[in-house]
């Protein structure tokens, strides 16, 4: 299996778009997020990962297929965070082969820093697939905190990238 993780051009920004909403689709067990009158959940501003420089969107592929998207800013939680991944997703499909592992890794690696990873409180997957590539990954170098405030309800992840994963 072949795993291609790369920023994203202008010419992959209607494939985010389009997969953004399977990710909406995803998360709208969670949320309860209904379609619009379109019949589409819709980003408020998924634009801006290509306007904004401290924006970006990385899109992920299986051996030429479309395999999922990341999208990262600047916007931290956590007082000393730099980095957000402010949205993940991989398709079904390609879930709990090492896919999604591989591509956090590969992005949190390719611009070292201390990074966030905000988790619904809801997300009980996700948590355990952050917890787990973090522990793995960079086990000395992570933390977690359970913020309950009006920003923010559930785990926030954080790690220092800037020093080297385990291999």
């Amino acid at each position: 299996m072949n795993i291609d993780v790369r920023r994203a051009g202008a010419a992959d920004r209607l494939v985010v778009r389009h997969m953004m909403e399977l990710y909406q689709h995803d998360f709208s067990e969670l949320d309860g997020t209904d379609l619009d009158e379109h019949g589409q959940y819709g980003y408020y501003d998924l634009d801006c990962f290509w306007i904004n420089a401290a924006y970006a969107a990385y899109v992920i592929q299986v051996d030429g297929k479309w395999a999922g998207f990341a999208l990262t800013n600047d916007e931290v939680h956590v007082p000393g965070n730099t980095h957000g991944i402010v949205e993940f997703f991989i398709v079904r499909k390609y879930r709990r082969q090492g896919v999604g592992a591989h591509a956090a890794r590969a992005i949190l690696q390719r611009v070292p820093a201390r990074w966030e990873i905000r988790v619904i409180a809801e997300n009980d997957g996700a948590r355990r697939f952050w917890q787990t590539l973090l522990t793995s990954a960079w086990p000395d170098r992570h933390r977690m905190a359970h913020p309950d405030d009006e920003q923010w309800q559930g785990p926030v992840f954080s790690v220092d990238t800037s020093i080297s994963p385990a291999p």
